[in-house]
């Protein structure tokens, strides 16, 4: 006869759902409001204030930005109407630079026909800024619309762009500047044969005075900034589906992983869900919590060990067939952070038989900062690829002593694995900018630290509710 505790722990098993981080649900996050507008926003690109409810969680999350740029009629429009068409799932916005355009002055009304368009200071690259900047904090933007008979920009009417998942930013100059490439997450040059771009243009309109210069000085220099070249613009189909395939990846990622590269987050499942719910649950029994969190810790350790080296090996199979697998990392040995890194030394030695296991002490010595380090670890660690465990990722104070100690006693820093159930986005920042070789494998990404430096929502002190000393 099942008890109510089990009963309450298969339901709630068997009522989460959802791919996640920590609550950073994708679909609420990229439709959340988020925080005022900067106070230099101006009349002509307006913040739209919404009526959601910012969710806490969405604090850090931010639509993907995409540049495209080309010379005039490579085919830069067609390349963005194929990546919104693909996307349809997503709710996708595109800003044309063309929208940016300066209203002209009388004296260049004058000479409208030698002003030249296709120069730098034609746009007003500030304005720009500050709708790109506007959009990636999750609000919506009245975006100037520019009178190509008039050259001035309407007065009584704008076009209103919504908050969405994917920001497409078209322009042939949108490489120029170094600050609008810096808001971008991928850039696409389209590139065309200038003969094939002179026919289109040609066919739109009689004027091309400073086209060719305008490309040569400005817009093929830019393309060297460019993450992603399509040769035959639009009519390149393979190519605009590899980036559509790329950009649904990324939009399956917590923002930090697509700031750190190095960050590797598994996949969530429901089991994994429920099993973080279970954990963080401040009534469960000591025996329940460390259940689960074994369970946790083992599959954070299975996804960590994929990350070794390996080498490919033939095997014969019994029925005398040819196998080509691969062969584990030899050189491999564990280091648990006291003392909430030992709770996973067990899921450790469960995946690798007699793995070498060494320990480090972080201890704080009064209110000065300073830290005593105690460490017992394998005399040959510096030939050996490290997998450290501790599981919560706070600060990341302890885990910077620790990875340091590490590399002082020889071991490269591309050869440790940072092993964790939850980390704080604080802690990754502090370990991946210290260490951008080292690799972080986690199960969640948590929203922040409090005051007090705990994860939040985080599940408390693990190692006291682990080894049943927070009596």
């Amino acid at each position: 006869m099942p008890t109510e505790e089990t009963t309450s722990i298969d339901y709630v098993m068997e009522a989460a759902s959802g791919p996640h981080f920590s609550g950073l649900r994708i679909d609420s996050l990229l439709s959340a409001s988020s925080p005022s507008p900067s106070p230099r926003a101006s009349s002509a690109v307006t913040p739209i204030s919404s009526s959601s409810p910012v969710a806490d969680s969405a604090a850090d999350k931010q639509p993907f930005v995409i540049g495209v740029s080309g010379g005039t009629a490579s085919g830069k429009t067609t390349v963005c109407d194929m990546i919104i068409q693909q996307l349809h799932d997503h709710r996708v916005v595109l800003v044309n630079q063309d929208s940016f355009y300066r209203g002209l002055t009388p004296e260049e009304l004058q000479r409208v026909h030698e002003y030249n368009f296709d120069h730098p200071d034609a746009f007003d690259t500030e304005q720009l800024l500050e709708c790109v900047e506007t959009l990636k904090r999750g609000q919506s933007v009245h975006v100037p619309i520019y009178d190509f008979k008039t050259h001035q920009r309407s007065s009584d009417s704008f076009r209103q762009v919504n908050a969405s998942d994917v920001i497409i930013l078209e322009g042939i100059l949108v490489f120029h500047d170094q600050r609008v490439r810096n808001l971008m997450n991928m850039k696409i040059f389209v590139d065309a044969d200038a003969d094939v771009r002179l026919a289109r243009r040609i066919r739109r309109d009689i004027y091309a005075k400073f086209v060719k210069p305008a490309f040569e000085d400005f817009v093929l220099p830019s393309k060297k900034y460019a993450d992603v070249i399509i040769p035959r613009g639009g009519d390149n189909h393979v190519a605009v589906d590899l980036i559509v395939q790329h950009i649904r990846t990324k939009l399956g990622q917590h923002d930090l992983c697509k700031i750190y590269p190095n960050v590797n987050v598994i996949q969530s499942t429901f089991q994994i869900r429920g099993m973080h719910t279970l954990i963080r649950d401040r009534d469960i029994s000591k025996h329940d919590f460390v259940f689960y969190s074994d369970r946790l810790i083992r599959l954070v350790v299975e996804h960590g060990l994929g990350h070794l080296p390996f080498t490919e090996k033939q095997i014969i199979t019994p029925t005398g067939s040819i196998y080509t697998g691969v062969d584990f990392c030899k050189k491999l040995c564990g280091v648990s952070i006291i003392r909430s890194g030992e709770s996973m030394e067990n899921a450790l030695r469960a995946c690798c038989k007699g793995i070498k296991i060494g320990k480090i002490l972080i201890h704080r010595d009064g209110d000065n900062g300073k830290q005593l380090i105690y460490e017992k670890l394998p005399q040959d660690i510096c030939e050996r690829h490290v997998l450290l465990l501790d599981p919560v990722l706070a600060t990341g104070n302890s885990a910077n002593q620790a990875i340091e100690l590490l590399i002082q006693k020889g071991v490269p820093e591309s050869h440790i694995i940072f092993l964790n159930l939850i980390s704080a986005p604080e802690g990754i920042h502090c370990v991946c900018k210290r260490f951008p070789s080292l690799k972080i494998v986690t199960s969640e990404i948590d929203v922040a630290l409090n005051e007090e430096f705990r994860v939040i929502p985080g599940l408390g002190e693990f190692g006291d509710r682990y080894f049943g000393t927070d009596d």
